[in-house]
């Protein structure tokens, strides 16, 4: 059994501050690693090189996942294959989509398709953005500062685009092909919709006053314990799916019956 790292003694795990911050869509990108660890615990082959630019494969090496932080505009590109009757697509995300909503695109990749069809717009609906139709369909977020549409600019030319603003302009951008898998889209957008905080160190809260944010003192190892159940959680998910899929498959009839923390000082700026 692997063990955890805790630290160089008791004196490494002190105290530090960090914030809660929401909406999530103004957070900032946030650790690149939220996103590389999860990949990684689900099988995902890493390619990256030498330096901050990652690369995943998925195990059957149709998807890719790249982050380089550094290139123009930078950030994210994930690309598909087509595979049976499903097109290629390919999506970007630039640096400043927080991870949690990078993540819900990528996590996504990961895990068994629902039985049920997908819809982008219900986790919107649900958590109060308002849909505009027109000659484009848009949800907008109730601080009308992100949104999300699927942009039409004449028929048979259409993608996805997803954005966010503060009082300095738009700060993000995520655009993904008219043939991206609709279950990705929906996942996208329920990380997108999420009410619940996320949370980003001192100094990396960007400068925008549209920004609530919670003051909490968080020690290293509960950030460390609390990743490694987001890791935990995608090597279970993979040792299930790997476990079903190595599974003799009967051809007899079936004669069984049915499937049988942190101290917050509550501040606010």
């Amino acid at each position: 059994m692997k063990k955890q790292w805790t630290g160089w003694g008791p004196t490494a795990d002190q105290p530090e501050q960090h914030y809660l911050v929401e909406p999530r869509h103004l957070a900032g990108g946030g650790d690149f690693r939220y996103i590389a660890e999860y990949l990684r615990a689900s099988g995902w082959k890493d390619l990256s090189r030498s330096g901050e630019a990652i690369i995943f494969d998925n195990p059957d090496r149709t998807v890719r996942i790249g982050f380089d932080p550094n290139g123009m505009p930078g950030g994210w590109t994930v690309s598909g294959q087509a595979v049976g009757n499903e097109a290629a697509w390919h999506a970007t995300l630039t640096t400043a989509v927080p991870v949690e909503v990078v993540a819900g695109f990528t996590d996504t990749l990961t895990k068994p398709r629902s039985a049920h069809a997908p819809n982008p717009w219900a986790p919107l609906e649900e958590h109060g953005w308002e849909t505009e139709r027109g000659q484009h369909f848009t949800a907008v977020s109730p601080d009308r500062n992100a949104w999300l549409q699927f942009h039409q600019n004449e028929p048979g030319q259409a993608h996805w685009w997803a954005g966010a603003r503060t009082e300095h302009g738009r700060t993000w951008d995520a655009v993904f092909t008219p043939t991206t898998p609709m279950h990705l889209v929906q996942g996208f957008s329920a990380a997108l919709a999420d009410p619940t905080p996320v949370m980003r160190p001192l100094g990396h809260v960007p400068a925008t006053k549209w920004l609530r944010t919670t003051s909490v003192s968080v020690r290293p190892s509960q950030l460390g314990a609390w990743q490694q159940a987001r890791i935990t959680a995608a090597r279970a998910t993979t040792w299930a799916r790997n476990s079903w899929a190595a599974r003799p498959r009967k051809t007899g009839p079936v004669t069984t019956g049915p499937y049988a923390g942190a101290s917050s000082t509550h501040q606010r700026r």
